[in-house]
């Protein structure tokens, strides 16, 4: 190669560093914004939340006093019904009172005209000493009756009197309860318009926030691209960029600790490797804790090494999984299956198919997804593999 030309390469290289460079600090200054505006996004949902706890116990204030109210009202009703009775009650005692008084005024004008006339006549006139005596304790009789008539009657309106003010008391006592409830309602309703005004505005910034974010996000994928295609640029060629795995598992292994494994395993299934592990995904900022290996559909799936099933179902972003417990914290993960052969509780050697390939969980093309885990933490399966 001429001087010029490794000359030339060299200045593509390094402007290609420098681009690099540059466009990665754009890219970390836009991650820290996209994070900044996800922190301010859950507290404007805290608020939201916090908002609607408010607008609920409102709600719930409002109802009790309606409840009230309509208690209120009853009793009212009550009342004013019992107002009624005793006022009808009132009426009728009136009229016996008067029947009563006029009855015993005709007594008292003939006792008035008559003075002691009757008496002297019983006394004086030639009659049976014993017939006078008995009409005299008649007298006596007629006269104690209408004075205790008389005083039951007037006790009896007393009484009702105290009774119909008692009751119109209840009454002007129900009206003010009302009038008060009827300020607190337009109190609580007026703070529930106001918290339903919070609402919307939190809703609106919840809205500007979430596409600024979205904005960020798409300006984030476009730039992480560009950096990952400027480092493709700079790295040396090493004659193929994925794996492609031709061999599948066998129990050859089986005994051996899992740990013992490291770069002595094979692949579940035979494909084709097309992501590496910790990668961003594509259109996403999320990165790869895996391998997906390209492969046609129904191809058996073998377990890497012996274990025991310790899931197998569907999940969201992963369709039917199957996860292998090896013991001591390790675990492989096999996901996108259109078929799990196996169950929870199954043992399982090395080899033993266990699924089929296909693209369950929304995946667009056929494959495998997997994960090797240890204690919860994604390892890089390539360097699991035997090359």
């Amino acid at each position: 190669m001429s001087l010029c030309l490794r000359l030339a390469l060299l200045c593509l290289c390094l402007s290609v560093s420098s681009a690099q460079a540059s466009q990665q600090d754009k890219l970390d200054s836009l991650r820290k914004r996209i994070a900044s505006l996800q922190h301010e996004l859950e507290k404007t949902s805290e608020s939201r939340t916090e908002a609607a706890d408010a607008l609920r116990e409102s709600e719930r204030a409002i109802s009790d006093s309606n409840r009230k109210l309509a208690e209120l009202a009853q009793q009212q009703r009550e009342a004013e019904q019992t107002l009624k009775q005793l006022q009808q009650q009132g009426h009728h005692l009136d009229q016996d009172i008067q029947g009563q008084q006029t009855l015993l005024g005709n007594l008292l004008y003939r006792q008035y005209l008559g003075g002691q006339q009757e008496y002297l006549k019983l006394l004086l006139d030639n009659r049976d000493p014993n017939q006078a005596a008995r009409e005299m304790q008649y007298y006596e009789y007629i006269a104690r009756s209408r004075a205790d008539l008389l005083k039951t009657l007037r006790a009896n309106l007393d009484q009702l009197h105290e009774v119909t003010d008692q009751t119109k008391q209840k009454s002007a006592e129900i009206a003010s309860l009302q009038a008060e409830e009827r300020s607190q309602k337009k109190t609580l309703e007026k703070g529930k318009r106001a918290r339903q005004q919070m609402l919307g505005k939190i809703a609106l910034q919840l809205k500007q926030q979430r596409r600024e974010i979205g904005r960020l996000q798409r300006d984030e994928t476009r730039l992480a691209q560009l950096v990952d295609k400027l480092s493709r640029m700079l790295a040396q060629p090493k004659g193929r960029n994925l794996f492609s795995n031709d061999k599948l598992p066998d129990d050859h292994f089986d005994g051996s600790p899992f740990e013992q494994l490291k770069g002595r395993l094979v692949l579940p299934v035979k494909g084709l490797v097309s992501n590496r592990f910790g990668s961003p995904r594509p259109d996403s900022t999320v990165l790869w804790k895996g391998l997906f290996l390209r492969a046609a559909a129904d191809q058996p799936v073998k377990a890497v090494a012996a274990g025991r099933v310790v899931f197998a179902d569907w999940l969201r972003g992963f369709g039917n999984l199957l996860i292998l417990d090896h013991g001591k914290g390790y675990m492989s993960l096999y996901g996108n299956n259109e078929t799990l052969y196996k169950q929870v509780g199954d043992v399982l050697r090395g080899g033993d198919t266990i699924a089929a390939v296909g693209n369950s969980g929304g995946n667009e093309e056929s494959g495998l997804y997997f994960e090797l885990r240890h204690e919860g933490q994604p390892m890089d399966p390539m360097k699991w593999v035997a090359h």
